[in-house]
């Protein structure tokens, strides 16, 4: 007998640390190669309208400004007008890295409890699919102000693809004909919308059919020649506003003129020698990611293997104790006091990894928000862009839910966003991604909503060295984390980075999150750690790009059909 439980712990050692044999092989995957710049986005229309750019002379933000709009036209699901996000930008020649947060504002009539109904709960149609659900949007405000800052063309320039893509049309993809036929209900409930993602009733764009988004090219062409007044001030805000009043929402001409992006300093991390640039409250992505990195640093993940048992363990409590902060310590720093430095110091992080057993999970209902002052210490899409220069921008910008929540303001073809759901209605409640959020996240005239987006910049030796982000609600901060451990930790080139399986946790639910390729092994071993599982769609969506030996590698997920990586 204890020669067999001899054996049977030796094959759980190996188990423990064997990688993955289903990503393990070098062989496997090739990243795109170019010298003198590089585009990776979500839908090759608009990858292309970066290299265009670039091509004539532009710069990183000339060119992602570019790829911003067209996404607006050709992924209608997440690209936008209607929305908002957040930009990181690395100027070659100053070194300077800034960090641009144009992310949706409550407006002005927003009130604390406003979405919830007459039992005290959260009314979900009224949070996630009305007009009352839609925040002002900073996107046309933000890509312009970024091309005023760092740019070198005009918004004349950068437009006209996009312009060119809706007034005369671009063919439907595959992905766009299922995923208009999956929310046909939510999506043709609104006219306007049915005139112009509908062909008729009952009738369907189908793969290679021109779409043809008229009045989005008007709306473009004003931008074009008016700048961001057009759309705050003008002729765009006019008839958003007008189709708010006509369905009740909430969004008034004062609300548009009183937009404004954020100029902002980024926040810094270290793991391993590499340096980390990510985004800010009100993105929480920044913070838990490097919180997250923090925690693992002292782990020895590269000897335990990619995706051993060992190394899935420790990620997912570091995970469940991100979130829990997440939880009751992030939200719009305008409005509360968000303890960035003491959640990013590295005696807290040895804190937070003391409470982990390397032979047990710990039940969420064990975990609360910690103390960190004790302490000195779904639907998005992403794009990277990296010029001949050196010059870089990480860009994750969204609706919130695919296609927003579904409405088209009427003559404008901008789709509206349900960012308003991204609050807190009722704290303590979970959201509709099953996060938790507190008094932080409150309801509030004015203010920005939390947001998991997590555009990153890592630096080898003072140089921009990987450039990422992801769509996926709750999960983009756990998947920016993966690709950049398998990068810098397990050494994986950019493809491999970007293909291998991924997991996720996020406190509550206690559940974690796989995809349906992890080992069969690895997962009878973290049951038996105590970790109850459930696989999941792909997970995630990142367009990356690494600078190495003076030649830039680009993958973009296969995960989203349509997405691409071109260089030049």
């Amino acid at each position: 007998m204890p020669r067999i439980l001899s054996i049977l712990l030796l094959i759980l050692n190996f188990s423990l640390r064997a990688q993955s044999p289903i990503f393990s092989s070098k062989a496997l995957h090739h990243p795109i190669v170019a010298k003198n710049g590089m585009v990776a986005s979500q839908h090759p229309l608009a990858t292309q309208v970066g290299i265009e750019i670039l091509e004539k002379g532009g710069n990183a933000v000339d060119a992602a400004v570019g790829v911003g709009f067209a996404l607006a036209v050709v992924l209608p699901r997440a690209g936008n007008l209607g929305g908002g996000g957040f930009m990181l930008v690395h100027e070659a020649e100053s070194g300077d890295t800034k960090a641009i947060n144009y992310r949706e504002r409550a407006p002005g009539a927003a009130s604390r409890d406003m979405y919830l109904g007459k039992d005290g709960e959260i009314d979900r149609a009224l949070i996630n699919s009305s007009y009352q659900s839609a925040g002002v949007p900073g996107t046309v405000s933000g890509l312009l102000f970024a091309l005023e800052k760092y740019g070198t063309m005009s918004p004349k320039e950068v437009l006209a693809p996009a312009i060119r893509l809706a007034k005369k049309g671009f063919a439907v993809t595959y992905d766009l004909e299922r995923i208009l036929k999956a929310l046909e209900e939510r999506i043709r409930k609104w006219p306007e919308s049915e005139k112009i993602f509908y062909k008729g009733k009952e009738q369907y764009y189908k793969a290679g059919e021109l779409l043809v988004q008229e009045d989005l090219a008007k709306s473009l062409k004003l931008i074009a020649k008016r700048g961001a007044k057009a759309f705050y001030e003008g002729p765009i805000a006019e008839l958003i506003v007008a189709d708010m009043q006509a369905n009740g929402g909430l969004i008034t001409m004062e609300d548009m003129a009183d937009y404004s992006p954020q100029f902002m300093e980024v926040i810094w991390g270290e793991f391993h020698g590499y340096k980390i640039a990510s985004m800010p409250p009100p993105s929480s992505g920044g913070v838990h990611l490097l919180q997250i990195l923090n925690i693992l640093e002292k782990y020895p993940l590269k000897e335990s293997g990619h995706n051993s048992a060992a190394s899935i363990h420790v990620m997912t409590e570091a995970m469940k104790l991100a979130y829990a902060d997440r939880s009751k310590h992030l939200g719009d720093p305008l409005f509360w006091d968000v303890p960035v430095a003491e959640l990013l110091d590295k005696s807290y992080a040895d804190h937070l990894r003391a409470g982990i057993d390397a032979e047990k999970a710990r039940p969420s209902t064990d975990i609360m928000p910690g103390s960190p002052t004790d302490y000195e210490s779904e639907e998005t899409t992403h794009f990277s862009v990296v010029d001949k220069d050196g010059n870089v921008v990480s860009n994750t910008y969204t609706l919130n839910f695919s296609f927003g929540n579904g409405a088209v303001a009427k003559g404008t073809g901008i789709l509206l966003n349900n960012e308003m759901s991204d609050f807190a209605a009722k704290p303590g409640s979970p959201d509709a991604f099953g996060l938790i959020g507190g008094e932080s996240n409150k309801v509030e005239p004015g203010k920005r909503p939390l947001s998991s987006m997590t555009p990153s910049i890592v630096f080898k030796d003072g140089k921009p060295y990987l450039v990422t982000g992801s769509p996926g609600g709750s999960r983009i901060i756990t998947t920016v984390l993966q690709v950049i451990l398998n990068a810098l930790v397990h050494e994986m080139n950019v493809a491999e980075a970007t293909h291998a399986s991924r997991i996720h946790h996020q406190w509550f639910p206690d559940i974690l999150y796989i995809e349906k390729n992890l080992n069969a092994d690895t997962r009878a071993i973290l049951e038996a750690l105590g970790h109850t599982m459930t696989e999941r769609n792909a997970m995630g969506s990142t367009q990356t790009i690494m600078i190495k030996d003076g030649l830039l590698y680009g993958a973009s997920d296969p995960r989203r059909p349509d997405a691409r990586t071109k260089g030049y």
